[in-house]
């Protein structure tokens, strides 16, 4: 029943397709996602934000009825009818004259507001609350596709050099963490992630040069809460992530590579060597020419 409704938002939205895997050999590409239980915690936060909107929409629209019909049988507005005969009682006598004149016309208090007024202002308040109705009822789908895709739209991909994260709808954010920056690895449960079996996988980078950020539509927000933090969210098997990211860490720093980049940067130096030096290797090459010479 959601899929259109789905298929809207991520036009709408203009979602960018699913990411590329970072830097490292295809073979060590592992993709984890948002665990089912995060769904039914962002399924319980959907449901409990549109009761509070269900109960202030019919709150505001009790209120307002009972507050109309008060100010309206006030004294504060003005009635111009005439009471009613009782039955069984006559009715005085008719004047005549000038008289019949003066009690024709009826007594009307000072007060400014008609009751004809009154009532056309409960009228706009009543549209306001049918047109505020039917706006709820309307984002209600909406908002549930949008909460869906929010917990579809999430990947978390490793290598065996760089992590990258990427969450987000209406406003997309990804971030790679490259192994050679990461600091420390952390898992993170709070009392409602406990109770669902749900973790956070937090990975910190030095803060001089973590991951780059990149962001689709979006402010120029980074996932977490700096630059330099990644959070894997609301993973089913934390430890194992953890431990994975740990081990794959440790093979690459034990393997002295260090960063591509700065290999990528020192290459060219190992090229560039002055006259004197080339002399001196020359020099020390015929040397060891002539004392292998006579040697033998």
């Amino acid at each position: 029943m959601l899929a259109p409704v789905k298929r809207a938002v991520l036009r709408l939205a203009k979602v960018p397709p699913e990411p590329h895997a970072p830097a490292g050999s295809p073979g060590s590409i592992r993709v984890f996602r948002a665990a089912e239980n995060y769904w039914k915690l962002i399924l319980v936060r959907w449901g409990f934000k549109q009761a509070v909107g269900a109960f202030f929409l019919v709150f505001f629209a009790s209120m307002t009825t009972v507050w109309i019909d008060a100010a309206i049988a006030s004294p504060l507005v003005r009635h111009d009818t005439l009471p009613s005969p009782v039955p069984g009682i006559e009715a005085p006598a008719e004047p005549s004259g000038p008289a019949k004149a003066k009690a024709k016309r009826p007594r009307r208090s000072r007060s400014p507001i008609s009751e004809k007024s009154a009532r056309r202002v409960a009228s706009v308040i009543h549209a306001i609350e049918i047109l505020g109705a039917i706006t709820f009822l309307a984002q209600v789908p909406f908002s549930l596709a949008v909460a869906r895709l929010d917990y579809e739209m999430r990947w978390y991909i490793v290598t065996d050099r760089s992590l990258r994260i990427r969450e987000g709808i209406l406003g997309v954010r990804e971030m790679t963490l490259t192994f050679a920056n990461v600091q420390n690895i952390a898992v993170h449960q709070g009392p409602l992630q406990r109770l669902l079996g749900i973790a956070d996988v937090v990975v910190r980078t030095a803060g001089g040069g973590g991951g780059a950020s990149e962001s689709h539509g979006g402010s120029g927000g980074t996932v977490g809460s700096s630059m330099h933090v990644g959070k894997l969210r609301a993973v089913d098997n934390a430890e194992m992530v953890r431990d994975l990211i740990l081990e794959r860490l440790r093979r690459f720093r034990d393997s002295g590579l260090g960063d591509p980049d700065d290999h990528r940067h020192h290459l060219p130096a190992a090229h560039e060597s002055d006259g004197s030096t080339l002399a001196g290797a020359i020099a020390l090459r015929d040397a060891a020419k002539a004392l292998a010479a006579a040697l033998k």
